[in-house]
Order: structure tokens, then sequence, then C-alpha cells
């Protein structure tokens, strides 16, 4: 988009709150990032805040310069303190703008590593299904993780879906 154009979604959330949707996920971006700062502060443990927005969310991510192993405490084991922190998160900015975020949150680039590695999950599964002609059930996942691989594969031009009810949902690759 270029600059002085506006997209019919930041038109209906502006519309809405007297904002356009840019302006009000960086003030979701500002929110989390002074939590998080009181938190790493509370913890003592160094960090920066990077903030961003892409598409309709919030990113922010907590980086370090140094060795990523005091970090790695907030990340836990396979994201489970990751995952509660973004929702605590998620309920500071709420406090604040009485408004439900989306926002996603990254500590020590995890949530980018698992993106990579979930995207060639679901292009080697598509090629599964592609090549048996049968349908392909992965293991049950977090919502974030189906997400990833719903895209990777929609962008091998298979079909996906997600099955179950948590925490055991999965995602299961349909053939063309």
């Amino acid at each position: 988009m270029t600059e002085g154009t506006t997209s019919a979604v930041e038109v209906e959330a502006g519309a809405e709150s007297g904002e356009s949707l840019v302006a009000r996920l960086e003030r979701e971006g500002d929110i989390a990032a002074d939590y998080l700062e009181g938190l790493l502060d509370i913890a003592d443990l160094d960090g920066d805040i990077d903030m961003d927005v892409e598409g309709d969310r919030a990113l922010v991510s907590i980086v370090s310069d140094g060795p990523d192993r005091a970090l790695q405490r907030l990340v836990g084991q396979d994201g489970e303190v990751l995952e509660a922190l973004q929702e605590l998160t998620r309920l500071a900015v709420h406090r604040e703008t009485g408004e439900r975020s989306r926002l996603m949150l990254d500590i020590a680039g995890f949530r980018a590593r698992k993106r990579s590695e979930l995207a060639a999950l679901g292009a080697e599964a598509a090629e599964q299904a592609k090549s048996t002609g049968e349908q392909v059930k992965l293991r049950p996942m977090t919502p974030f993780e189906r997400k990833v691989v719903h895209d990777a594969v929609a962008a091998a031009g298979l079909r996906s879906e997600s099955e179950g009810e948590e925490p055991q949902r999965c995602v299961v690759v349909l053939p063309s």
C-alpha cells in the first residue's frame, strides 16, 4: 500500500475508534512494550523490545545481543511460557484499550524459528498428500502452529482442515 492510501480494514477500524488500524496496532505495541519492559525489570533480565505491525496484528519481540540463555527461561519448554506471557501481554493491552488484542509475542526468535519449521512440515505434508492421494494427519498443535501449517498447505495448492478438540486438535491435509 502506498502512503496516503487506506485499506477497507483501516477505514472500518478507524470509523469505530477514530484511529486507523495501523495506529491502533502501534498503540497496542507500545502498551505491550511498556508491560514487557516492566516484566524484564522485575525478572532482572536484559533484552530489547522490537515492535512491528504485520497484517492485522501487532508483533512484539524481545531480543538480546548476548547469549539467549536467560531469555530462554521466558520461552520455556516448547514455548509454553512464551504462550502464557503472550496471553498476559494481551490482557495488559486489553486493560488499557478495552479491546481484544491479537498481538503476537516472540522471544529470542523462538516463534520465528518455529514458523520456519512448521512451514516446512506443512509443505512436506502437502507433498505427501499429493504423491499418495491420501490425507495426511499431523500431530496435535497449538492454534498458532496450525495456522502456519494451514498457510503452507494452501501455498502448496492443497486444502487442509483442523479436527479434534483442544489440546488434541490437529491439521489434516487433504489430497486434491
